[in-house]
C-alpha cells in the first residue's frame, strides 16, 4: 500500500549549513518542534547557548525550547517522521554512517542539490538502493530558493515533489510561509538531475564571467544549458515535464545569476585563474557542481548524450585544460 504522510507529522532536519539552518527556520514557521542533527558538538552548543548558527545565516535567531537538537543521528531519525537531509551530497555518506535507526517508517526528503561521489546515483537512489527506501516514501524540496534569501524573508518559491501528488500538498504544507510559496511535483527523477545539472551550468557561467565574456554571452549560454538540461532528461528519462517551470529553468536561473550560488563563485575563481585546489581552499561552502560534473561525465560514458557545457566543464576541472581556450571552443557549440 502506497505510504502516506501523516498530517500532524514531526519533522527533524539533518545537517547544519546554511540550506538545513534556512529549513529549521522555515518548518518551525508550522510546527511547534522540529528534530536538529547538529554532528559538530561546537555548533551545537553554540545554537544552544546563542540560538544562532555560528557558522551560517547568523541573522536568523530561534527560539530553541523548539528545537530537540543532539548530537546522535539516530535520537533525532527515531523521533520524528519525516526527516530532511540537507547535508553536501559529498558528505552524505559519512554524515549518515553512524545511523542505525531504521527508515522503514519514515518518509525522507531529500533537499540536497548533489550527487553522490563514487556512486554516480542521486540522493534518491541512494537511498533506495543503499537503504531500501521505496521511492514513494521518498520527497524532494527543491528551489528556485538560495537560504540566504529565505533568512532575509523575501518572497521565494519552493517545488515538493513526491510520487504521489497529495504526500506532495501535506510536505508543502510544512514548508510554505508568508514568505514561501510552494508548487506540487511528481518527477522525482527530473527534479534531482536538474539540480544536479544546473549547477554544473552555474560554473561555467562563472568561469565566462571571470574570463570576460558579457551579458549577451551569458544570456546564449544560459539558454543552451537549458536546453542541454532538456536534452539530457529527455533522453534518460522521458517525462510529461514542463522544464520551463521554476523547480527546472527557475533553478538554474537563480544558480547561474546569484551573488549567493557557490557554484557561480567556484566558477569564477576559476575563470579568473585560480587552480581548482586554490578555488576549493578559498570557499567556505562546497560547490556541488564540481562533484557533479565528474559523475555525469561518468554516466554520460554510456548515454552519449551531446553535453557540450557539460563536457567543458568536466574538461577543465578534472583534465586541467585551458580555461580560455576550453570556453573559446565551446563557443562554437551555443545557437
Amino acid at each position: 500500500m502506497p505510504y502516506k504522510i501523516k498530517k500532524d507529522a514531526k519533522f527533524a532536519v539533518i545537517g547544519h549549513g546554511s540550506w538545513a539552518t534556512a529549513l529549521v527556520k522555515i518548518i518551525l514557521e508550522n510546527d511547534t518542534d522540529v528534530g536538529w542533527y547538529i554532528r559538530n558538538e561546537e555548533v551545537l552548543e553554540y545554537v544552544k547557548k546563542h540560538k544562532t548558527n555560528p557558522k551560517y545565516l547568523r541573522d536568523v535567531h530561534f527560539y530553541t525550547p523548539h528545537l530537540k537538537m543532539s548530537s546522535d543521528i539516530n535520537e533525532v531519525v527515531k523521533n520524528a517522521d519525516i526527516i530532511i537531509l540537507a547535508a553536501p551530497s559529498a558528505f552524505l555518506k559519512e554524515i549518515m554512517s553512524p545511523l542505525t535507526e531504521s527508515f522503514e517508517d519514515k518518509f525522507v526528503v531529500s533537499a540536497i542539490k548533489g550527487i553522490i561521489p563514487g556512486e554516480y546515483i542521486t540522493v534518491a537512489e541512494y537511498l533506495n538502493q543503499s537503504y531500501g527506501l521505496p521511492f514513494d516514501q521518498i520527497g524532494i524540496v527543491s528551489g528556485p530558493c538560495h537560504a540566504e534569501e529565505v533568512a532575509l524573508e523575501r518572497l521565494s518559491y519552493l517545488t515538493a515533489v513526491c510520487k504521489d501528488i497529495d504526500n506532495s500538498r501535506i510536505l508543502g504544507d510544512k514548508i510554505r510561509t508568508w514568505y514561501i510559496n510552494v508548487s506540487y511535483s511528481t518527477d522525482i527523477y527530473g527534479t534531482e538531475y536538474a539540480t544536479v545539472l544546473k549547477n554544473i551550468y552555474a560554473i561555467a557561467v562563472g568561469m565566462c564571467i571571470g574570463q570576460g565574456y558579457g551579458d549577451n554571452f551569458i544570456a546564449v549560454l544560459i539558454s543552451n544549458s537549458a536546453m542541454e538540461m532538456e536534452r539530457f532528461l529527455n533522453e534518460t528519462y522521458p517525462s510529461d515535464r514542463n522544464i520551463n517551470a521554476s523547480v527546472y529553468l527557475g533553478d538554474l536561473l537563480v544558480t547561474s545569476y546569484s551573488q549567493f550560488s557557490r557554484n557561480r563563485t567556484f566558477g569564477l575563481m576559476v575563470g579568473k585563474g585560480y587552480s581548482v585546489k586554490n578555488a576549493q581552499i578559498e570557499m567556505s561552502m562546497v560547490a556541488e557542481g564540481y562533484y557533479a560534473a565528474y559523475c555525469i561525465n561518468q554516466i554520460n560514458k554510456k548515454k552519449k548524450i551531446r553535453l557540450p557545457i557539460a563536457d567543458t566543464v568536466y574538461r577543465i576541472l578534472y583534465e586541467g585544460a585551458n580555461p580560455a581556450a576550453a570556453l573559446l571552443n565551446l563557443t562554437k557549440f551555443l545557437i
